[in-house]
């Protein structure tokens, strides 16, 4: 229907339309608002930038984890002092991850997750031309907490841009990042620092990471969906006072504490052992043994299909029962049975991972991200804190005491498993 407008200033009259053209939006306007899913360039971008943020960041965490037995040498320190260089990491990741718990929200997801991929290259870079072991560890400290910046993010913001349909790839691509790295870090580290020395070894190390934090910056998204908001610290405080309190929650966090530490130190002291008698292995020998790491991802990809049949807790009991079994058998003198004791302990710790935060966020009705915070938390914390105490317990009594301690701890986490 036309319409006759008057022209206030030429006192005329024009005929105007009372309906607007109706114009078609843009394709790219509308896959804007959409979630990405795997046919996109987008989505391919998120998976390669997000393999490479886990990639980068866990080679970081762990790379001192070969030199342990080198540097309590060098710096004329025991096992269990040696060990803070991977517990301090460890820790700091434990206090950042509870940090970020809060404000993670505040910042946008890349520029938090690009600040923390530079600085911890730049903090690995740095530890290279340090000489006192002490500030060693702080730096190990200060590197853990900025690391958290892409742990604590990550799984949100692909969960907030990815398609229902391909989220699960997408996961996939972040924790095998996680786990490639962790093993890469060690391999590599073990192959050169008997080369090269392990001062250019971690150089290395950080100049490669700064280049990975360089294509994260260039192909990473920008969230689409998410905005920097203000966290309400009195309800995440609320949340989690609750969830501590909760017997069956409390049982889960400690189960993944004791756990991750009895890991950790496997890890951390396995070198010790293996290149004493009677096994006397050489360096490059003990980095592929590092390669039994991705046995983890086995692990993972079993649990996660064998979860579709049997109960969760069902699951959680026979991996831990796994686990003492790949511990016990590391008191072998026997070379292959301490491999497969190995890569049992490996398989059976990722499963039981996997069981006991998927527990946890089951359980949890209400603040699933607290619970998982807490859940982060006492991991990590497992791993600094048993990662050293065992070495100290391991300097003052012999490998076999130190083996059925952490077989002990496991025992313990089948109880509560028990009760869970």
């Amino acid at each position: 229907m036309n319409l006759k407008t008057k022209n206030r200033v030429l006192g005329t009259y024009t005929q105007s339309t009372a309906k607007k053209p109706f114009v078609l939006p843009l394709l790219e306007d509308i896959k804007s608002n959409e979630k990405v899913d795997k046919e996109s360039k987008r989505f391919r971008n998120i998976q390669l930038t997000i393999f490479l943020s886990g990639l980068s960041v866990f080679a970081q965490l762990y790379l001192f984890q070969p030199l342990l037995l080198t540097l309590a040498n060098e710096f004329g320190i025991s096992a269990g002092d040696s060990s803070w260089l991977v517990s301090s990491s460890t820790l700091g990741m434990a206090l950042g991850l509870l940090y970020f718990a809060f404000k993670s929200d505040s910042f946008s997801r890349k520029k938090q997750m690009l600040f923390a991929m530079v600085s911890s290259s730049i903090l690995t870079i740095a530890s290279v031309w340090i000489y006192n072991f002490p500030l060693l560890i702080l730096i190990g400290i200060i590197k853990g907490f900025v690391i958290a910046g892409v742990s604590s993010v990550a799984l949100p913001y692909l969960t907030e841009e990815v398609k229902l349909s391909a989220l699960g790839l997408a996961i996939s691509m972040y924790l095998n990042g996680n786990t490639i790295g962790g093993m890469s870090g060690r391999i590599v580290t073990t192959v050169l620092y008997g080369e090269i020395g392990w001062r250019n070894t971690i150089m290395i190390i950080g100049i490669i990471s700064m280049i990975l934090s360089v294509v994260f910056w260039r192909y990473f998204p920008q969230s689409r969906f998410f905005q920097p908001q203000k966290t309400d610290f009195t309800l995440k405080y609320r949340e989690m006072k609750s969830f501590v309190f909760d017997s069956y929650m409390l049982r889960l966090y400690i189960i993944g504490f004791l756990i991750m530490g009895t890991f950790v130190s496997i890890y951390n002291y396995l070198t010790y052992n293996l290149e004493a008698p009677p096994f006397s292995l050489s360096h490059i020998f003990i980095a592929f043994i590092f390669m039994i790491y991705t046995f983890g991802l086995l692990g993972t990809t079993i649990i996660g299909r064998l979860s579709e049949r049997f109960e969760t807790r069902t699951l959680l009991i026979s991996s831990l029962l796994l686990m003492i079994i790949g511990i016990i058998l590391l008191l072998s003198g026997s070379l292959m049975f301490v491999i497969v004791g190995l890569i049992i302990v490996t398989l059976a710790f990722f499963a039981s991972h996997t069981m006991a935060s998927r527990m946890v966020v089951l359980h949890a009705k209400t603040g699933k991200s607290s619970a998982t915070s807490l859940y982060w938390l006492f991991y990590y914390l497992g791993s600094a804190v048993m990662g050293s105490g065992t070495g100290y317990l391991l300097h003052a009594t012999s490998w076999s005491v130190f083996v059925w301690l952490l077989a002990g701890a496991v025992f313990v986490t089948l109880l509560l498993s028990y009760k869970s």
